[in-house]
């Protein structure tokens, strides 16, 4: 595997490009709501998981809709390998021109009483593997000389539950990762979008890491987080929304 990548194109050759997004945790959740919008908008969908089988049939699912759909499976918990990897997926599948980084994990229980393996993991998955997936796809995203990178925090990084800790660390740092990379990436036409949700009715309050107790009908539905994804997607390039928050009605929790 090498890091080569296509000579770059003119901002006229970009414009007519088909569109293309890579979504990871997309076997479920926002992630596989995500990838269904996205196809019935006519993008190309490159979906990565650890789920084999879920992906199979969302690539028979959507493929029928016409577009390319292509599921990798990616455990992007193990973090020495989500570079070479998200590389293999773009070798394999061609170079996009939305990243959606939505893999992550849901953590509750109080600070002083946290393992240091499980801060690790929540960082590793919440936090390293975004950026690590951002730097595989930045080599062909600069030869493009465009690109828009849409990572998902959560309203944890603006507002403190308790509880909540480590999630809201993770979050917060996924923020700060995204307006670093907004600074420096913005002289090769890449923008970056940091949305932020509040309680999502996903399979994460289902989880062994999470011990909640919230009104899951209040909650956002994760159809409703990929329409703001798709809009987002589809702004005209010279536009970018930097941070969105989305809530439910009926508050952040």
């Amino acid at each position: 595997m090498t890091d080569e990548v296509p000579e770059a194109v003119s901002a006229e050759t970009t414009s007519l490009m088909p569109k293309r997004a890579l979504i990871t945790g997309a076997s479920s959740g926002i992630g596989e709501a995500t990838a269904r919008v996205f196809a019935q908008a006519g993008f190309d969908v490159a979906m990565v998981a650890r789920s084999g089988d879920r992906l199979r049939q969302l690539e028979t699912e959507l493929g029928a809709l016409g577009v390319q759909a292509q599921g990798f499976v990616v455990d992007l918990s193990k973090t020495e390998t989500v570079k070479e990897k998200i590389a293999e997926v773009i070798a394999a599948f061609g170079p996009v021109q939305v990243l959606v980084n939505n893999a992550g994990m849901g953590y509750t229980g109080l600070l002083a009483d946290m393992p240091l393996v499980d801060w690790q993991q929540v960082i590793s998955l919440n936090v390293t593997s975004v950026f690590l997936t951002v730097q595989a796809l930045l080599p062909h995203m600069r030869q493009q000389r465009s690109g828009l990178v849409i990572n998902i925090a959560s309203i944890a990084a603006q507002q403190t539950f308790p509880g909540w800790g480590a999630y809201g660390v993770s979050k917060s740092a996924v923020v700060a990762l995204s307006n670093a990379i907004a600074a420096e990436e913005a002289d090769h036409g890449i923008r970056v979008v940091t949305l932020s949700p509040g309680a999502v009715d996903t399979s994460i309050w289902d989880t062994d890491t999470v011990t909640a107790d919230f009104d899951r009908a209040a909650m956002l539905r994760s159809e409703t987080v990929a329409q703001t994804l798709l809009h987002i997607a589809t702004l005209p390039p010279e536009a970018v929304i930097s941070h969105l928050t989305l809530t439910p009605s009926q508050g952040a929790l």
